[in-house]
């Protein structure tokens, strides 16, 4: 059974078009100089879905759409922070495929601007066709994508409830392909990556990964992650927990330690989507040197970490590193008075 194989058990509905593009970073390089110590700086181009706006997020929708339908769904109803990525591409995956869609948004970041409540990620929520209910601070997103499931239920429906970020097994899995798809790439341009860099928020990403790499031969520590949403402590136990379960989908027996993650929280300053000086210099550096985007929540702050690390000398010199651009841009406009601001 070949490492596809392992996926094509379960129900999937394609919303990715193709492999996305692994490109050097030669520009940035440029600007970086000496101080990049020979690093080679690669980006895996999640950010070029056609769908929604691309972004990471698909990949796990893939899969949990696919686990809708089966089960005979007819609305997804998903939770997110505000300035969700994973609401905005479950409302595009939902318009593509003709199932209905409510995205349950609760204020997890400390940000009340007008702005940031109606913009962006919640705009194109609203354009792509969801329904949206926008809760108070405090208030149990879980408890009411429930609440509206039950509601649909007596309605005559029948909903799928996503939890946060779709980081499940089944979530997860859309990374265990992104990790096949990069050994595969990897061995066409002839390049060993040493570190694959990536945000850590709900963790699904990180787990699906992991147990890809670790399916080809490959050492989940050289995942580097930076996490984004919660202390280090919290995410690396989340993650392993999430691996494992990721391990007991596929029915392999493999098992992976807290020490075997390479997670740092260093970058994740007052919390998750509370704006960096750092996170806001990396998304100008790569901006004015590349031309490509990055977002404030998770790329920005990942990226920060990265050149951190190749300064800190945490990378070692000489190093190829990949760094996965998993998409958010439309965030960039929610946070448009941090990233005019000198």
């Amino acid at each position: 059974m070949s490492d596809w194989d392992l996926l094509n058990r379960f129900p999937r509905v394609r919303l990715v078009n193709g492999p996305t593009p692994i490109q050097r970073l030669d520009r940035l390089e440029q600007v970086l100089g000496e101080s990049r110590r020979g690093v080679s700086i690669w980006a895996k181009r999640d950010d070029l879905m056609e769908l929604g706006g691309g972004g990471n997020k698909l990949r796990k929708l893939e899969f949990l759409i696919g686990q809708a339908r089966s089960k005979g769904c007819d609305t997804l109803v998903v939770t997110g922070g505000v300035q969700s990525n994973f609401a905005r591409l479950a409302a595009a995956a939902c318009a593509r495929t003709g199932l209905a869609c409510e995205v349950v948004l609760t204020k997890m970041v400390p940000r009340g601007t007008e702005i940031y409540q109606a913009s962006g990620n919640v705009l194109l929520d609203r354009v792509f066709g969801a329904r949206v209910h926008l809760l108070g601070t405090g208030d149990d997103a879980s408890a009411f994508a429930t609440a509206r499931a039950s509601e649909i239920a007596a309605a005559g429906g029948k909903a799928f409830v996503g939890t946060l970020g779709g980081s499940t097994p089944v979530g997860a899995l859309g990374y265990v392909d992104c990790a096949f798809e990069i050994a595969a790439q990897s061995t066409e341009i002839g390049i060993a990556f040493d570190h694959v860099v990536i945000p850590n928020g709900s963790g699904g990403m990180h787990a699906g990964l992991a147990v890809g790499d670790a399916l080809v031969g490959k050492n989940p520590s050289r995942i580097r992650a930076y996490t984004v949403l919660s202390p280090a402590e919290t995410c690396v136990a989340a993650t392993v927990e999430k691996v494992n379960a990721v391990f007991d989908l596929l029915g392999k027996k493999d098992r992976i330690r807290a020490e075997e993650l390479a997670i740092d929280g260093a970058k994740l300053g007052g919390g998750y989507g509370v704006p960096t000086c750092e996170m806001i210099e990396a998304i100008r550096l790569v901006g004015r040197s590349e031309g490509l985007l990055l977002d404030p929540v998770y790329g920005g702050k990942a990226f920060a970490g990265l050149l951190s690390d190749i300064e800190n000398e945490v990378i070692a010199p000489g190093s190829n590193v990949l760094f996965v651009m998993t998409g958010g841009s439309p965030g960039l406009y929610a946070y448009a008075d941090a990233l005019s601001s000198d």
